[in-house]
């Protein structure tokens, strides 16, 4: 395990774990900026989740400053560095770091450098961000399997990449003083995953938040929709695992996509929003994957389609 001191000093609150939602502080944004809905929650003592749309991240204050999560994009960083700076006038960004290497996440980056900030991410997000001369700041620090950001008030956060799920170098970003975990992408709590999982590796995703699911959280912060209990987390892997399973069993059957949108209902998971909208759009991008990435048409012993051709 890889381990980045932090810097200095004594913890700056030190406060109980409470619900987020009582501790909801809203923000106007400034229109001429964007009209997108920005705001601020306090997740747990110095933990917060920031908002920009349809898009959260975090930071976490700490002794001698702040840690940035994704700056989202150029103008909802510059909106964040404002509000840092009027809220915590004496606390300086000392990390940023990014989840992944998806640019509707880590755009922005310049907004939130200056001297002594260092900007972390795994070593596959780097390498994406390089490779395809992404218009962001790239980062310092790089890790493979694991990272401990050490806070010297006694503050940590804990990086981890399990492997493939969504984009290059996707990694949870644990925070034990609060009991909180943070994943962007791919799981996603009281909302379906977007439409026809674009970037999504949907057998990852489901190795990936089994392996979430033994670690020690008691709420959930998001890249989108809500934040949720860890029991909210075992029920979303309940739907991308039903997902996964029913448009397989569709295709081993001889089903076609159009068949198998009828038949595979998902109703145990009708509450989610976006499911009137999206649930057809999450079988047919599970079983265009299937189809193009495992190759199951070419198989022998799947029956084909009606109407399939190779051509």
């Amino acid at each position: 395990m890889k381990r980045f001191p932090g810097l200095s000093a004594a913890l700056l609150v030190a406060a109980a774990l409470a619900p987020a939602a009582a501790l909801f502080v809203a923000v106007p944004a400034d229109a001429q900026e964007t009209s997108e809905t920005r705001a601020i929650d306090q997740v747990s003592g110095n933990l917060y989740r920031w908002t920009a749309g349809a898009y959260h991240s975090y930071f976490l204050v700490h002794a001698d400053g702040i840690v940035v999560g994704d700056p989202l994009s150029a103008k909802a960083a510059r909106w964040l560095k404002g509000q840092l700076a009027n809220r915590f006038p004496d606390k300086p960004i000392t990390h940023v770091i990014y989840s992944h290497n998806h640019p509707d996440h880590e755009y922005g980056g310049r907004e939130l450098d200056g001297p002594g900030v260092t900007f972390i991410a795994q070593k596959l997000a780097k390498e994406d961000l390089v490779r395809t001369k992404a218009d962001t700041r790239i980062p310092d620090t790089t890790f493979d399997k694991t990272m401990t950001l050490d806070l010297k008030d006694g503050q940590s956060i804990v990086l981890t990449y399990l492997g493939t799920n969504n984009g290059r170098g996707s990694i949870t970003e644990m925070f034990p003083a609060q009991k909180t975990l943070f994943v962007v992408d791919w799981i996603v709590l009281g909302r379906l995953p977007y439409q026809k999982l674009q970037g999504y590796d949907l057998p990852g995703m489901i190795d990936s938040t089994r392996a979430v699911l033994k670690m020690d959280f008691d709420r959930f912060v998001g890249g989108h929709a809500d934040m949720g209990s860890k029991a909210e987390v075992e029920r979303y892997l309940g739907y991308i695992t039903a997902l996964y399973e029913g448009t397989r069993d569709g295709i081993l059957a001889g089903k076609s996509l159009a068949q198998i949108q009828k038949d595979l209902t998902l109703s145990d998971y009708s509450d989610l929003k976006m499911f009137a909208q999206w649930r057809q759009q999450n079988i047919e991008g599970a079983y265009n994957h299937m189809v193009d990435d495992d190759y199951y048409l070419m198989r022998p012993d799947v029956p084909k389609p009606a109407g399939y051709s190779a051509d």
